[in-house]
């Protein structure tokens, strides 16, 4: 058993894209204005706060604020200084925290992923749009930046950079991207291979990724694989919802049958 830290995020992330989303180094109040309160209101509506998304702190948000401020213990105030704003983001510093122990890679992939499902991850402000997706986009986000394949992608990169090993794959926001390289690689396994015993299913590893075919040369979404069983694998996957959208607005855990299905073997 290999022991991790299991400590909160440090706020010098080495994924600097999302420093500015977990730290707030001044006090935030009514009239305020800018992209920072626009992450503040996000915030208060993941946590249930529903209240307009626009960048403005008018009398809505502060009343939010005090809102959640009371139901977190806090000193009810309306405004945003620092212990609000990390109570505020304390979803998504857990995410980011490493899990305490793992096995193998595979493992600490199948508990980092598990850990994100944990923190109900998803869109807020629009489609594609919200801190959770800049997360897993380096950043970006809007109608342009479906973001499945970021979710495999920003999961397997805190594996590797927890244990200080290379990725078994490039980083990518593209489900064609991930099965080129996969391929390239030696690490592709069609769905026809599988159902050949080529490999056998249970000679899959956990925390494999699956690609849900279209066509042979286009893959439109993708997702961790938990388990997987003779007729049926469990998956941990981005940007999809119960009835397993390929556009969906959350991280979710669901069940899904081989057929159109091709895999990527890690590890």
């Amino acid at each position: 058993m290999i022991e991790g830290k299991n400590i909160p995020i440090s706020d010098e992330t080495p994924y600097v894209w999302i420093r500015n989303e977990i730290t707030c180094k001044k006090i935030l109040k009514k009239g305020d204005k800018g992209k920072k309160v626009k992450i503040i209101q996000e915030w208060l509506c993941l946590h249930g706060y529903r209240i307009v998304i626009d960048g403005d702190f008018g009398p809505a948000t502060e009343y939010a604020v005090r809102q959640f401020q009371q139901s977190r213990q806090l000193q009810e105030t309306g405004t945003v200084e620092e212990n609000s704003f990390r109570s505020l983001v304390s979803p998504l510093r857990r995410a980011l925290a490493q899990p305490q122990q793992y096995k193998s890679y595979n493992d600490l992939i199948v508990q980092w992923a598990r850990n994100h499902l944990a923190e109900n991850p998803r869109e807020v402000g629009g489609a594609n749009r919200g801190p959770w997706v800049r997360l897993y986009m380096s950043g970006n986000q809007g109608a342009d930046y479906p973001w499945c394949a970021g979710f495999v992608s920003f999961i397997l990169m805190q594996a590797a950079d927890a244990m200080k090993t290379g990725m078994p794959l490039n980083p990518t926001f593209s489900c064609d991207a991930l099965a080129a390289e996969a391929k390239a690689r030696g690490l592709f396994v069609s769905e026809r291979d599988l159902a050949k015993n080529n490999p056998p299913k249970k000679e899959m590893p956990p925390g494999s990724i699956f690609l849900r075919r279209s066509t042979g040369n286009d893959w439109t979404h993708t997702g961790l694989v938990l388990r997987f069983d003779e007729d049926t694998f469990q998956t941990i996957e981005g940007n999809t919802n119960d009835a397993g959208s390929r556009e969906g607005y959350e991280v979710c855990r669901r069940i899904q049958g081989y057929a159109k299905k091709d895999f990527i073997r890690i590890g």
